[in-house]
């Protein structure tokens, strides 16, 4: 398991929302932190390095930029881990994890329409072997998805 710097710590608890909507946002976080710009933009990034930062960047409500869509797939125990590589390899995949029931992977992906977000779902299913099944928006739901380290 790795560990955080405190700084590491401020930075991912500080702007997960509030994120400053500036010419230089960066640069409004490092005076904020008492460190360069420099620094905040090397900590993001060797943060996202380690595979513990996916990305920084807006959330918008569901299929108001694009399109976007729940997925589903019901994946062999042994494979899950092996698949959810396939899946997490899709720069358009936001995030999936592992449910207990039959459906077992399930993830966001979202694209510039619709064409391309069936494509990608078809590179999914070429690359893994498995069918994805979409589920499409019926009621939404606002999910506070800040989660403090």
């Amino acid at each position: 398991m790795q560990t955080l710097s405190d700084i590491e710590k401020s930075l991912i608890n500080g702007w997960q929302k509030g994120f400053p909507l500036t010419k230089r946002p960066f640069a409004k976080i490092a005076q904020d932190q008492h460190i360069s710009e420099a620094q905040v933009i090397e900590l993001l990034a060797s943060l996202k390095e380690r595979g513990l930062l996916s990305r920084v960047g807006a959330v918008v409500r569901p299929n108001t930029v694009g399109v976007s869509s729940l997925v589903a797939m019901c994946i062999e125990p042994d494979e899950l881990d092996y698949v959810a590589g396939i899946v997490c390899a899709e720069p358009h995949v936001n995030h999936n994890y592992e449910r207990e029931n039959d459906l077992n992977l399930w993830f966001v992906v979202a694209a510039p329409s619709l064409e391309e977000l069936d494509a990608i779902l078809a590179r999914i299913e070429k690359r893994s072997g498995y069918k994805t099944i979409k589920l499409p928006l019926t009621k939404a739901y606002h999910i506070d998805l800040g989660f403090r380290i």
